[in-house]
């Protein structure tokens, strides 16, 4: 299964660009956050690695 992760910093930011670009990657699970780069607790992120497995990760 392919998982994509898709974030934006802000609220008024858009994540159809990227949640598009994933789709026509193949994404199955798209995993999308509006939340800023700087704060390390992001629960988009923490879903990421808790659905991948460790060896299946393709950047």
């Amino acid at each position: 299964m392919i998982i994509g992760y898709a974030r934006v910093s802000t609220i008024d930011q858009n994540l159809d660009r990227q949640i598009n670009i994933l789709t026509e990657y193949g994404c199955e699970k798209i995993i999308k956050e509006k939340f800023s780069g700087t704060i390390k607790d992001r629960k988009g992120l923490h879903q990421l690695f808790d659905v991948i497995r460790q060896g299946e990760i393709q950047l």
